[in-house]
């Protein structure tokens, strides 16, 4: 079988010496002479092979002063073709890891990311119902209204576990416990179009009260306040009927009215049932619908209508004549047809002969007539209609025809001859046949005519009018008008009986969903005084102090194994080597220590040797180890050391920072340095050259990097100042602060990013990487009792040192 000629890696083409010129990389992996040229240069003499992602040093000539790859030119049909498995892939990485749970998907915190409202975004002020409320932040001091959505169940209540969640988490993880049809319907409300709809800011965790929030923008007063008790504010002090400045006043307010409702139309949504304490004036006189208010009106109503048919499986004609006189008392204007769908999608039979409706923008058109009816007539237009029920009786069909007549009897009265036009098409928008009524757009334009004609009307017509068969969505009918009412939300804290349960099983699939375990913890003493690094490898795990001691703790159950003495001062660094089954430590006066892991444990170090100092020197801060045999040092003399694992012989040093250096890390062939100068050094480890700074050109005060975590092309660094940043390729991806002071220590597990440090909180992060950016999101916190000096990922494990000389292991546990 004839094998396949090698090909560059990058533009997959053959090489042929002439024009696909094979170049040796520093790294040993070769690339064609063109795809090199072409690769992005970071920094000046360094490049990233793009056979295995590791910074090499690059000649400042370009590519033709590296070696040509002879072997490969002389093969003709001998070589293998190139792996195409990339070459970070570790199978193990990808799987997920099970610190926490798996609370939702990436797509999922990106749809509802940009509507949850920071948690100190609403200021709430006052008792009771006419609390205050006061939103911060975007818009000082700007009033809202906050609607109760759903209960923000708070796991932090159980006493066994010790991880608190944080805000944006269980604002999430309310969000992803809905229904997907709860979900579907706030987010046609979140996007409601704003020209007609008072704003709807987002969503806000009340943490304090417990419950998943709306906000909306709150306006100065309804129409119901303004004019829902004066009849005649439309009418002449010496006039019978509408004045001429008062019929100008109406048909500006109601033809108001009748664009906001439209404008939800264009949504596609339908409110079902509405009153003048739904809408309201913004700051430029035009009339809005609030969306918070349309909900609560819902929820009354719907409240009214399982009252009054609880215990019961059908009613009669005359049931719902009593029903329909009750919601007419009470200003809940809806339609009948919205009423027996209602009726019927609580599982209730209605025996009077009628069918189910479909659910349109027709059905909107009952409430909005009695809305500008109720506008216009004042708080006669409720007292005489109910009059006439109490006359005719609960029977349905004969109560519903006398309500009708009446309703038309009242406004001719007040209306008369002049403006008849007006009065037949809001009394037509009374016909019990839903398919009789006129288009919401043609009442509009009935009312926009009292105030210009349509000859001079240039900007009357819509640009586009509603198509019909849509899919429309009815609020009255949508599950956020099923969540708990105030007065239920009372009655489940006081233990009452009547709690809807629907909700109850909403909250509680909640919690079963989320609750899938806790955190919890495991204390280990031993040590005397601060812990200052953590290292796992042979079955136990190891934790050094500045008690001049070396903890060897059984990774089975975490019991203690060995104490390793021998250190005359405090022991400020710990790596374990695999290969070796050995445990390096070096302390503040510049010893390192080589212990043997082998059962029973020696006393005494198997090698130990000291580094030169001088009155400047303040010993070791950091080790690490590589692959290539070497063990580096990090100290106080600004060097990096390498050493030799096998005599202790210091093999070379590295200078170049300019304080003294308080971390190290190694990934794919490169020694990263932290130090107090504020930069963040590349070092290669095939040559110990000096590859690339980091940080160097920042702009601001210096301040001390004291811990970095690197992984694959991702590197971490933490700051004194309670900041990290994160690179990704050697571009900084990402700046933001974390903590109240040093973070002294971080860990990588997965996608999660733990840190501690000086203000006594261990917090973890959820890294959401993607082509363009990375996004560091706050997760949760551990609260603590003493500062987080150390800390350690292993085996979904959280392993954590405190400057009070405690170790505790946290677990995610049933």
């Amino acid at each position: 079988m004839e094998i396949e000629s090698p090909e560059c890696p990058v533009c997959l083409q053959n090489y042929d010496g002439d024009t696909v010129i094979p170049r040796v990389l520093a790294c040993g992996h070769t690339a064609c002479e063109a795809c090199l040229l072409n690769l992005p240069q970071r920094y000046s003499h360094t490049i990233r092979c793009p056979e295995c992602n590791q910074l090499v040093n690059y000649p400042s000539q370009g590519p033709t002063a590296l070696p040509k790859n002879i072997d490969l030119l002389r093969l003709t049909g001998n070589s293998h073709k190139p792996d195409k498995t990339p070459p970070n892939y570790d199978p193990c990485h990808s799987q997920a890891h099970h610190f926490l749970p798996q609370f939702w998907s990436h797509e999922f915190f990106s749809l509802w990311k940009r509507w949850v409202l920071p948690n100190d975004a609403v200021l709430i002020e006052g008792e009771g119902e006419e609390a205050e409320m006061i939103r911060v932040g975007l818009y000082e001091n700007q009033r809202v209204s906050v609607l109760r959505l759903v209960s923000l169940h708070d796991d932090d209540d159980d006493d066994d576990s010790v991880f608190r969640y944080s805000y944006v988490v269980k604002v999430m993880n309310c969000l992803s416990g809905m229904r997907e049809e709860e979900r579907e319907e706030l987010g046609l409300i979140l996007r409601a179009q704003k020209k007609f709809v008072c704003e709807v800011f987002g969503l806000w965790g009340d943490l304090e009260g417990g419950f998943l929030s709306l906000v909306c923008e709150r306006q100065n007063g309804s129409l119901l306040e303004k004019f829902g008790d004066l009849g005649d504010r439309f009418f002449g002090e010496d006039e019978e009927g509408l004045s001429k400045d008062g019929i100008s006043g109406f048909a500006m307010i109601g033809a108001g009215i009748c664009e906001a409702v439209i404008a939800l139309h264009f949504e596609g949504l339908v409110i079902g049932c509405f009153d003048l304490s739904c809408f309201s004036f913004d700051d430029f006189g035009r009339v809005c619908v609030d969306l918070s208010a349309v909900l609560v009106a819902g929820r009354k109503l719907r409240k009214h209508v399982v009252e009054a048919v609880s215990g019961k499986l059908s009613i009669d004609d005359n049931e719902m004549g009593v029903i329909f006189s009750g919601l007419l008392k009470n200003e809940a204007l809806l339609s009948p047809q919205l009423l027996l769908e209602l009726l019927q999608k609580e599982g209730i039979a209605v025996e009077c002969g009628s069918s189910r409706c479909s659910v349109d923008c027709s059905s909107d058109v009952w409430s909005l007539a009695c809305v500008l009816m109720r506008l216009l007539i004042g708080k006669t237009f409720t007292e005489e209609t109910l009059e006439i029920c109490e006359e005719k009786g609960s029977d349905y069909s004969t109560l519903y025809t006398g309500w009708a007549e009446k309703v038309r009897s009242l406004l001719e009265t007040n209306l008369g001859s002049e403006y008849a036009s007006l009065s037949q098409i809001l009394c037509k928008c009374l016909n019990f046949d839903q398919g009789s009524r006129p288009l919401a757009t043609d009442v509009w334009r009935c009312i926009r005519e009292l105030l210009i004609k349509p000859k001079f009307d240039i900007t009357g017509g819509f640009e586009r009018e509603i198509k019909e068969n849509n899919t429309y969505h009815c609020l009255i009918f949508g599950k956020l008008c099923q969540l708990p009412t105030e007065s239920a939300e009372i009655q489940e804290e006081d233990g009452g009986a009547d709690f809807d349960q629907v909700d109850k099983r909403v909250d509680k699939s909640f919690v079963e969903g989320l609750s899938e375990g806790v955190i919890k913890c495991k204390d280990l003493q031993g040590h005397l005084d601060c812990i200052t690094e953590l290292a796992v490898g042979g079955g136990f795990l190891f934790s050094s102090s500045f008690d001049k001691t070396v903890q060897v703790w059984s990774l089975q159950d975490f019991s203690h194994a060995h104490t390793f003495r021998g250190h005359e001062h405090r022991v400020t660094a710990l790596v374990y080597v695999d290969e070796e089954q050995l445990c390096i430590s070096g302390d503040n006066s510049g010893g390192i220590f080589v212990w043997a892991i082998r059962v029973p444990f020696g006393q005494d170090p198997i090698k130990k040797w000291y580094e030169e100092k001088d009155w400047r020197y303040s010993g070791i801060h950091a080790l690490t180890i590589s692959g290539n045999g070497y063990l580096y040092t990090g100290s106080g003399d600004k060097s990096i050391k390498a050493w030799s694992l096998k005599d202790g012989a210091l093999y070379c040093t590295m200078n170049g920072h300019k304080s003294v250096v308080s971390t190290l890390a190694v990934c794919d062939g490169v020694l990263y340095s932290g130090s107090w100068d504020g930069t963040i050094r590349l070092w290669s480890l095939n040559d110990h050259s000096a590859l690339a700074v980091l940080g160097e050109d920042m702009p601001g005060n210096v301040t001390s990097v004291l811990s970095l975590t690197a992984d694959g092309d991702m590197l971490i660094a933490s700051f004194e100042n309670g900041c990290i940043k994160v690179w990704r390729n050697d571009v900084l991806m990402k700046s933001m602060k974390l903590h109240q002071g040093a973070i002294f220590t971080t860990g990588m597990e997965g996608k999660w990013l733990f840190t501690g440090g000086w203000d006594k909180i261990l917090k973890v992060q959820e890294l959401i990487d993607d082509e363009f950016q990375i996004d560091v999101t706050p997760t949760g916190s551990i609260p603590c009792g003493s500062v987080v000096t150390a800390l350690l990922c292993w085996q979904g494990k959280l392993i954590v040192g405190y400057a009070d000389r405690s170790i505790k292991v946290y677990f995610y546990g049933k």
